[in-house]
């Protein structure tokens, strides 16, 4: 599964990709007008459409003596053994149960205040999320964040030597500004011998002779 997503990813079957790109943009764009049941309904009435008329073609053909008895269209499809066998039920609970038990950790963590810079970065996140809640709503960043899935990654891939040599210029120049200013720095911080030598010595007080009576 995870070799299939990443081939979708990538674009590695275009034709395939730009199918399922296409059909999570119109499916999500038409939850602003529909609801979930309605586009789950309309999804199933219109595969149906497709796949009906091929079934009565088939057995058309099988009536007419065109082609072998028991010939379907969609066995693949059918005889796709999609099941998950009890090892693979384990691993998959177990992982759920990890991924829950560790968000509820970080959560716990970050409310109770255990590390404080942990705990301020979760609130500015907090209040970044309730000012894109009031401008936008969860459908649209869902459709940004569809579109982002299955375009930064290409996009990263194809211009990775460039973006390699940017972020290399990028870190020299910064190195250069932060040699900068230590130099002008050292020039203008005193040293310690001119320190010493523009405090003034205190003098010590004078000393009275005690006259004999």
């Amino acid at each position: 599964m995870a070799i299939k997503v990443m081939d979708l990813i990538y674009w590695r079957d275009v034709g395939k990709t730009g199918l399922v790109v296409t059909g999570l943009v119109i499916g999500l764009a038409s939850l602003f007008q529909l609801s979930s049941v309605t586009m789950l309904s309309y999804l199933c009435i219109s595969i149906m459409c497709l796949t009906f008329p091929l079934r009565l073609y088939y057995k058309l053909l099988e009536l007419i003596r065109k082609i072998p008895e028991g010939v379907h269209p969609f066995q693949s499809y059918i005889g796709d053994d999609s099941s998950l066998t009890d090892e693979e039920v384990v691993l998959v609970v177990e992982e759920v149960v990890l991924m829950m038990a560790f968000a509820i950790t970080e959560i716990k963590r970050l409310l109770f205040i255990d590390s404080i810079m942990d705990s301020i970065k979760f609130v500015v996140l907090l209040y970044v999320l309730t000012y894109m809640g009031i401008t936008t709503n969860g459908l649209t960043l869902v459709i940004v964040g569809v579109i982002c899935v299955f375009s930064l990654p290409l996009f990263y891939k194809q211009m990775q030597g460039r973006m390699k040599r940017i972020s290399k210029a990028v870190r020299g120049l910064l190195r250069k500004i932060k040699n900068l200013f230590k130099m002008l720095y050292s020039k203008l911080r005193p040293s310690p011998a001119t320190t010493s030598a523009t405090t003034p010595t205190p003098t010590p007080a004078p000393k009275h002779k005690l006259k004999s009576k």
